[in-house]
């Protein structure tokens, strides 16, 4: 019986931590003996650390002569790279990919029974990590992210977010590990749940660690852990495993739960929805699509591709959610281009800046694929038609990345004169979407707006088959509005008319230009008279006092660039103010606050990660104009700051990011990169005369040297203050260990360096 066979009837029992029993004096074969003899069924490799392809297949052989004797599986453990993919980080997807497919391929030779990726809080990495082991072996595929209390990874991606992608993806378990304890795990398991239909695995960590004897403890005892697991297995999770400072005795505890049987689990229905990895938008009522990134009839937008301007682009993307689009369209089909490479990078540059979700745009099945597999999110498809060749080449891809689809009411005849013809197309899109698996939420279904100008005896046909669809066929409909009026005079009010008349017969995802006000003020119109926004709330505040117009153009300056990632534009407006003020002027006057404002609003959780970075990003680009205006000394920096990741862990994301933020606040750091020797950290702290040294760490395992790194530098005589930061540190583990700071995040990092630097 295979795992997949196995769950169905069974609860995954799923065994504990590997690092906690490792720092107990165990040796990896123990480990897997303890928690068989426990009660797991399903084990993982001792891949975590060190994924070579030696150290795969010699823990696989380990643990699959462990299993073999109790029937147990074994599952392949992949993790992080602990690199930040772009437009994050610089690591790109495709060498990610290569990462993540020699694990699976040397996993799979070796003999596993599946493919466990945990530990995941890059929505896009885990994409990467799945796309890897679904395109390079035919084994099960779990994926756990691991989630802080708020519900979201650290990155920022959204419990919605991820079981939409996830699923979408193909992937055969979904789950949480880590982070967080068995008491907020289940709130996270409980979301999951809502968003998913497929099998749910839980790992928690055994609660919160702290810092006693020189030992790491967890402040969740076996018998406390499995009261809290039971109510999780009440929920209807398939399988339950421990993560931090859990041991054979907690695995112990959670296959008694599992003797009991599997319980059921609440019929959940899943909605139309897209998302980005922050922002999960429902279709359960209008949602604007912005028509603007788009090169038909736009010379300036040509323009912008064909010379790579991702500024223009972006500010396109920016001034449409700005206006209120919910979702973008994304096309940059013009001739003389490589379509596919050029859409997955405006994909990734968009997202870098706006947390709404893309529709990718294209004739092209190569474009919509790039497109696809650069996203990080589930997108929408525009377009399938009902020609036989359309159907087969991009259905498929839809398919294959869990994406939903426009699909438009033409075939090999054209589009079809009335409105019953078109429900055909229709009909026939939507049985063969079904046949693919994709499910019918996903589908949606354009009736083809004419113009009126040239095709007014059949215009209206559109609206009569819209209006069939959403009654025969039970789908979400799209339309391309202003096509209406093209060719004719006064545009505006013939668009204004259409889309009334549209919303009125069932228009879901009405395509226009979100800074065209009377026609936004519409939608929010139909919401309040169709009691969509309850007790007007909506209605008033965009009508119940002085409003700016939709159509006015934002205020092009210094915060504006750095809040939307602006790297180009800020620079002749950097160059404009040192013509009237000094350098030092321009950076405290000007850049500092507005990083300020930014860090402000990602401390309120207003923004997330990818847009903090990016807001750092611009702001280096801003310092760069700047500091080529005066002297580059040690006078001008606000200081020296050491950055490294202790000796035994590789795991350096946390750092790069805390480094990028401090940089651009004008601080000079001293990166050391990663499993760093606690006799260098001790070095460059004398080379440098350093004031100020932080230390990252990710495992557990290694928190013994950030101590006896911190102690070093201490008995090094030097008058320097320690800050720490990582997943496994807490404030009270930071004292224990003896840092004088201990910083949560990046914004935290900048104001110890405040208090210390100046």
């Amino acid at each position: 019986m295979n795992l997949i066979e196995f769950a169905k009837n069974n609860m995954l029992v799923l065994d504990g931590a590997m690092g906690t029993m490792l720092q107990g004096g165990h040796d990896v074969k123990s480990v897997h003996k303890a928690y068989l003899e426990s009660g797991a069924n399903v084990i993982l490799t001792n891949t975590f650390e060190d994924s070579s392809d030696e150290n795969i297949v010699h823990s696989v052989k380990l643990a699959k002569d462990e299993a073999a004797d109790y029937g147990a599986f074994v599952a392949l453990d992949i993790a992080p790279t602990g690199q930040l993919l772009e437009p994050l980080g610089a690591l790109k997807f495709d060498d990610a990919y290569e990462i993540f497919k020699r694990q699976v391929l040397a996993g799979s030779m070796a003999g596993v029974d599946a493919v466990y990726i945990e530990t995941m809080t890059d929505l896009l990495e885990a994409k990467c990590a799945v796309l890897a082991a679904k395109e390079n072996c035919n084994l099960p595929v779990f994926c756990t992210m691991s989630f802080e209390a708020n519900m979201r990874t650290f990155i920022g991606a959204g419990i919605p977010s991820v079981a939409l992608t996830l699923t979408g993806l193909g992937i055969d378990f979904l789950g949480a590990n880590c982070s967080v304890g068995p008491a907020q795990m289940k709130s996270i398991a409980a979301e999951i749940l809502k968003w998913t239909h497929l099998p749910v695995v839980i790992k928690p960590n055994a609660g919160l660690p702290s810092f006693e004897n020189d030992k790491t403890v967890y402040n969740v005892n076996a018998e406390d852990f499995a009261k809290e697991m039971e109510q999780i297995a009440a929920l209807g999770v398939a399988g339950l495993g421990g993560c931090c400072g859990t041991t054979p005795q907690f695995i112990k505890e959670i296959a008694a739960i599992a003797q009991s049987g599997k319980r059921s689990r609440a019929a959940v229905e899943i909605p139309a929805a897209v998302c980005s990895s922050s922002k999960t938008v429902i279709i359960d009522r209008v949602r604007v699509i912005g028509e603007r990134i788009n090169p038909t009839g736009k010379k300036r937008f040509q323009r912008a591709v064909l010379e790579h301007d991702m500024d223009y682009i972006v500010a396109q993307a920016i001034e449409q959610t700005g206006a209120g689009a919910d979702i973008l369209d994304v096309n940059v089909g013009i001739p003389k281009i490589d379509e596919a490479a050029t859409i997955a990078s405006v994909v990734k540059n968009i997202q870098s800046v706006v947390s709404a979700p893309l529709q990718i745009d294209s004739s092209s099945p190569a474009a919509i694929e790039s497109g696809l597999r650069a996203y990080n999110g589930k997108a929408i498809v525009n377009s399938v038609s009902g020609e036989e060749k359309s159907l087969c080449e991009i259905l498929p891809i839809v398919k294959k990345y869990g994406a939903a689809v426009v699909g438009l009411t033409l075939d090999q005849n054209g589009i079809p004169t009335t409105a019953h013809q078109r429900l055909k197309v229709a009909e026939k899109i939507v049985t063969t979407a079904l046949s693919y698996g994709i499910p019918k939420r996903d589908i949606f279904i354009d009736c083809l707006t004419l113009t009126s100008g040239a095709e007014q005896a059949i215009a209206y046909e559109t609206v009569e088959a819209l209006r069939l669809v959403k009654q025969e066929l039970g789908v979400k409909t799209v339309l391309g509005v202003s096509n209406v009026s093209f060719g004719l005079p006064a545009r505006d009010k013939l668009n204004h008319a259409f889309l009334l008349l549209a919303l009125a017969n069932g228009l879901d995802l009405p395509i226009i230009n979100p800074n065209d006000k009377p026609m936004m003020d519409a939608v929010y119109c139909y919401h309040q008279l169709k009691n969509i926004d309850r007790d007007s709330g909506e209605y008033i505040a965009r009508f119940g006092g002085e409003q700016k117009a939709a159509n006015e153009p934002l205020a092009v300056d210094v915060p504006h660039c750095i809040n939307n990632g602006l790297k180009n534009e800020i620079k002749p407006l950097i160059h404009e103010l040192l013509g009237t003020h000094e350098p030092l002027e321009v950076i405290n006057q000007f850049l500092i606050p507005a990083l300020d404002a930014v860090g402000q609003r990602y401390e309120r959780g207003d923004i997330f990660l990818p847009q903090l970075l990016s807001s750092a990003e611009t702001a280096k680009s801003a310092f760069d104009v700047v500091k080529c205006k005066i002297p580059v000394n040690e006078s001008e920096s606000k200081g020296k700051i050491i950055l490294a990741t202790v000796k035994g862990d590789i795991h350096d994301i946390g750092k790069n990011i805390v480094k990028v933020v401090l940089e651009n606040y004008g601080y000079n750091v001293v990166d050391l990169g990663k499993d760093v020797e606690i006799n260098e950290v001790v070095r460059q702290v004398q080379k440098h005369n350093i004031k100020l040294v932080g230390l990252s760490a990710l495992m557990t395992t290694t928190l013994e040297n950030m101590e006896k790194t911190i102690t070093a530098v201490r008995d090094a005589g030097k008058d320097v203050s320690v800050v720490v930061g990582g997943a496994v540190l807490t404030e009270q583990i930071a004292h224990k260990i003896g840092a004088d700071f201990y910083a949560k995040d990046a914004i935290a990092a900048v104001s110890i360096a405040k208090s210390i630097l100046g």
